[in-house]
């Protein structure tokens, strides 16, 4: 009574609260005296300081290096940053989204709060598969296996492949995720240059003449970083010259809903027709929801089949909760009005950023069809590294280039990434980067 009394809490309050500290072994009680504090004892053994540099491996000393996170460029809320290709958050449909999940919780919440599968939660399986197939891919046995976000599907698919020559052939240059894993992995990578319609098809027959390769990975659509639109002529070659070769194909699915102009280009899984040497890999972090990780593989039915029980043997399953409400936003046809909004937000982002960096950018090339973020190659062999510590005191910083490439040329490239800023940030950021150009390179 007087402890409640002093508190100003309910007398129940306080015989809870004894209750659970009785519980937990800290007090115990005397019947007729009261509650008493117990001994309570804590056993420690000698302190040890392990150096732990030591105990780790090369791989991890690799996967440490390859952080741009720790290692590129760092910067503050106050500067204009171009880094990003991630969506806009602003954007983001919050209010469907907590329809679509009380909508699911309410049909099955007790099957996704418990333990999934891992191949996936089959509702967004199947409509994963129409989905592609909408997209003119021929889904006779092929399957999909859900899988956090596009770099966990890689790295399975990477665990999961025969070694057999320890080489793969790519675009040059290309995605710095993709890249970084293959380094992890242990593959040597031989990097073809990009032409304005896609990769070079000649230099890369050239290359599958001289060499045997284990796969190659393109990314046919808006590719990072370059922004490159692969035109159906090439993605037909491409697939006949991999064809003769027998190799197989890893289709990165980046950002295709995010095409402003022109009509639709199919993947090269719609080319591949009946035939399964493609592995096409996507999610929709990049224009939908990053914060679920929910990507995908698609593969022959046989492929799939193995991938499920490395899946099953790394990670389990991906959240079947987070699957579930993904499946919900997307069947209840929420998904095709964000993308046309953001679309025509994205688009004017686009068209801004294309416009500014001509008018003030000097520079040998501009690429970039669409998606979220452009490609520049500056004349002069001009470093855009030291333009970006250059134009990071002036409170504006970007990606430079090299990352990207697969033999660390591209000294003279940036990636510019508007998807994040406003129309008065691009304006002004590309002002400082063409300015700093201007009067301190000699652009």
């Amino acid at each position: 009574r007087e402890l409640s009394s002093l508190l100003s809490i309910s007398r129940n309050t306080v015989l809870t609260a004894y209750a659970d500290l009785e519980q937990e072994g800290l007090i115990y009680a005397v019947k007729g005296k009261g509650n008493f504090v117990n001994q309570v004892e804590t056993f420690k053994s000698l302190s040890i300081e392990l150096n732990w540099t030591e105990k780790i491996n090369e791989q991890t000393f690799l996967a440490e290096k390859l952080d741009l996170m720790k290692h590129g460029v760092r910067w503050n809320k106050e500067m204009i940053s171009f880094t990003s290709i991630a969506p806009d958050e602003k954007l983001f449909d919050v209010e469907n989204f907590k329809k679509a999940f009380l909508n699911r919780m309410s049909i099955e919440g007790d099957i996704v709060l418990n333990y999934g599968y891992a191949k996936g939660y089959k509702p967004l399986i199947d409509y994963l598969l129409h989905y592609m197939e909408n997209k003119g891919v021929d889904i006779r046995n092929k399957d999909i296996l859900i899988t956090n976000g596009f770099t966990e599907g890689l790295d399975l698919l990477l665990s999961t492949l025969n070694k057999k020559t320890g080489r793969l052939i790519c675009e040059n240059p290309t995605h710095h995720s993709a890249l970084k894993l293959f380094r992890l992995h242990g593959f040597e990578i031989d990097g073809i240059d990009m032409e304005d319609d896609g990769v070079n098809v000649r230099k890369l027959e050239k290359c599958l003449l001289k060499k045997e390769y284990d796969f190659a990975y393109f990314i046919p659509s808006y590719h990072n970083p370059t922004g490159i639109v692969t035109s159906s002529e090439k993605r037909k070659k491409i697939m006949d010259l991999f064809s003769t070769y027998q190799l197989p194909i890893v289709e990165d699915g980046f950002n295709e809903e995010l095409r402003y102009s022109g009509s639709h280009q199919a993947p090269l899984a719609a080319f591949a027709g009946f035939g399964n040497n493609v592995i096409y890999i996507s999610s929709f972090s990049k224009i939908l929801f990053p914060g679920l990780r929910v990507g995908w593989i698609l593969a022959d039915k046989e492929l799939i089949y193995y991938l499920e029980s490395m899946k099953r043997a790394r990670t389990v399953h991906t959240s079947t909760l987070d699957q579930a409400v993904l499946y919900q936003y997307l069947n209840d046809g929420y998904f095709e009005k964000y993308i046309k909004k953001a679309k025509a937000v994205y688009k004017k982002k686009y068209e801004l950023a294309i416009h500014y960096c001509k008018q003030y950018i000097p520079c040998k090339r501009i690429t970039g069809d669409g998606g979220l973020h452009l490609f520049i190659e500056l004349d002069n062999n001009i470093d855009s590294q030291k333009l970006l510590e250059t134009c990071y005191q002036k409170g504006v910083v970007f990606s430079p280039g090299n990352v990207f490439y697969t033999d660390s040329s591209g000294k003279h490239t940036l990636r510019l990434g508007f998807s994040r800023l406003n129309e008065r940030e691009i304006i002004q950021g590309i002002k400082i980067i063409g300015d700093t150009l201007k009067n301190n390179f000699g652009g």
